[in-house]
């Protein structure tokens, strides 16, 4: 597989990977700044799933024949790659999903409803994507007993550890499903802690790594994690696939979610046995290309060395602290110790959807809107949302100083 990648960080020299990159917008040179959305591609990814397509596309893990045999393979490597990079114990945890949020309400229905009992409850915390809210509040509403809680978020945008603490002290708490790391704040939440505060109150976790999963190296068993879920479009490859890792044992006792094709073991008109994970919540033909995909983006940032990834963002973030903070009227959601390339901002008088076209006409990308995350802003009283600015490994120091002028323009035009 070709992984072209300088042996040191490069962003000049990375960039050159990312064909969008080199394009304008608007008759301006793009400057992307929505990686936190979708992140853009580089020519290994696309160079990997064309050539899947062209020489080695059948489905899988069903034909006896030799081009289906290929494609297996290349499916279950691509399984292989997800454990290592996660270091999880097998390739039997690794499950994929359409999605992150696919992951979640696996996990919903699948442990919810088949191993959560009455009077037990989940608690998540006020900074969660919705898709990371929702399937818990559908359980939560379809007559089990199963209840919700929610952890405070301290006004620097931090978990709140105290109000954790007292939400898991009566032991009823059966899940902590919480984001490692927050799409609008950019807070890293101390996973670690959370891990072994929740266990010791007998509770399992789940974490929302599709932020963290691309910024930072993932230890699994290091963690102690319960379930961990991430999406394959923010990690540089492509849209519909996406990762659940859970513990064997935990995978081994849940019910299947979706029923179908390959995740039976034996049918009769009467009655279904089912196979055992991963192949138990894999139903129908899977995201075949998609997992080629997953492997040859997986495969590009390990030949950067997730390690370097990190020590550019944090150059990145350090920097756009000291740039954006400096643009008048413009006010920062969060102030995590320990954040990411996530930026989310109010310009005082200027709507966010307003400002990201204004920013497009000069070719920026940025988000607008509450970022699949209303509460949170809610929280913060900017239930009309916010814009965000989020960072990728491609991007430049001085594509954040172009974006702190132009939001400086925008405060004078729209004055």
């Amino acid at each position: 597989m070709d992984t072209h990648v300088a042996a040191s960080f490069d962003v000049t020299r990375i960039r050159q990977d990312f064909p969008i990159l080199s394009t304008q917008v608007r008759g301006k040179p793009l400057v992307f700044l929505d990686s936190g959305a979708s992140a853009q591609k580089p020519r290994q990814v696309i160079a990997a799933m064309t050539r899947a397509m062209e020489t080695a596309y059948a489905n899988v893990h069903r034909g006896a024949y030799h081009l289906s045999e290929v494609a297996t393979e290349a499916h279950e490597a691509a399984r292989g790659a997800v454990q290592r990079f996660l270091n999880a114990a097998e390739p039997e945890e690794i499950i994929f999903t359409g999605n992150a949020t696919g992951a979640f309400n696996l996990v919903a229905h699948s442990f919810g409803r088949g191993m959560l009992k009455p009077g037990q409850c989940v608690l998540v915390s006020e900074m969660e994507h919705h898709a990371n809210l929702v399937p818990w509040q559908m359980l939560r509403d379809a007559g089990l007993g199963i209840g919700l809680r929610f952890v405070r978020v301290t006004d620097s945008g931090e978990l709140d550890l105290d109000d954790l603490s007292a939400k898991l002290a009566d032991g009823t708490v059966g899940l902590v499903s919480i984001t490692h790391m927050s799409n609008v704040l950019g807070s890293v939440t101390p996973a670690a802690t959370i891990i072994r505060m929740a266990h010791e109150a007998g509770a399992r976790v789940m974490l929302d790594g599709s932020q963290a999963a691309v910024h930072r190296a993932v230890d699994v068993q290091a963690l102690d994690v319960d379930f961990y879920a991430f999406t394959g479009h923010k990690l540089y490859g492509p849209t519909g696939i996406g990762v659940l890792y859970g513990k064997r044992a935990l995978l081994d006792a849940m019910p299947p979610f979706f029923g179908g094709g390959d995740m039976i073991e034996t049918v009769t008109l009467e009655r279904s046995t089912f196979a055992a994970a991963p192949a138990r919540f894999e139903a129908g033909t899977p995201a075949i290309i998609e997992a080629v995909g997953l492997h040859a983006a997986i495969d590009y940032v390990n030949a950067i060395g997730m390690g370097a990834i990190e020590a550019h963002e944090r150059g990145l973030v350090d920097h756009a602290m000291r740039v954006l903070t400096e643009v008048e009227g413009l006010s920062l959601l969060g102030a995590a110790q320990d954040r990411g390339g996530v930026f989310a901002f109010a310009l005082d008088g200027v709507h966010p959807h307003d400002l990201s076209t204004y920013l497009d006409r000069s070719g920026i990308c940025v988000r607008a809107g509450r970022h699949c995350a209303e509460p949170l802003h809610a929280r913060f009283g900017l239930e009309g949302g916010s814009t965000r600015a989020s960072f990728g490994l491609y991007t430049t120091r001085e594509e954040i100083d172009f974006l702190a002028q132009k939001l400086t323009d925008a405060r004078r035009f729209f004055a």
